[in-house]
């Protein structure tokens, strides 16, 4: 299934209330600051909860289909916490923003997403689920131990209702994502 298809994955969506809400919240702890590395624009904010890669329509349909027959999550809320870098603060390649809440609905969310992709035939993923919200890739690595200490919790609260297939789309600039489908939980 590799390299044939469209590069997809399965996430959910943050609607523009809660953009704009976490975009000020980011501006106005910052005090003038700007994220390092290379920023994630705001319309493509999202919580990954499983990257597929290339796929074609019949193994995309057969994910589709998994989550419609399994995907058995209630709507719930997500509030957005503080920042973090990955693999470490003190040297971070991705800066991002911690999601909490009913984070063992969205854990439970993210292993039906991971059970559909293996399910088709992809490998299992090797770490372990951790929702967040990824701001900004730095390369080379940096410590942002001293942005994640200046901004406070965003607090910010997300309704999730449903896991949202994209499609990544390369080219010049930053790649866009285009909705393929949702599902309703």
């Amino acid at each position: 299934m590799k390299g044939a298809g469209e590069r997809l994955f399965l996430a959910v969506a943050l609607n523009d209330d809660v953009r704009h809400a976490i975009a000020a919240h980011l501006d106005g702890s910052l005090e003038g600051r700007r994220l390092p590395g290379r920023r994630v624009p705001p319309e493509n904010w999202h919580i990954t909860l499983r990257f597929l890669g290339p796929m074609n329509a019949v193994a995309r349909d057969r994910v589709l289909a998994y989550l419609d027959e399994h995907l058995a999550v209630e709507p719930f809320s997500v509030v957005f916490s503080g920042l973090g870098g990955f693999p470490r603060e003190s040297k971070a390649s991705v800066l991002w923003l911690g999601a909490g809440g009913e984070v063992s609905q969205l854990a439970t969310a993210a292993t039906v997403c991971e059970e559909a992709a293996v399910a088709v035939g992809l490998e299992p993923e090797g770490r372990p689920f951790h929702p967040h919200l990824t701001l900004a890739r730095v390369r080379p690595p940096a410590d942002v131990r001293p942005l994640v200490d200046l901004v406070e919790p965003a607090r910010v609260k997300l309704a999730v209702d449903a896991v949202t297939l994209y499609r990544s789309v390369l080219g010049s600039g930053p790649a866009r994502y285009e909705v393929i489908d949702r599902i309703e939980l």
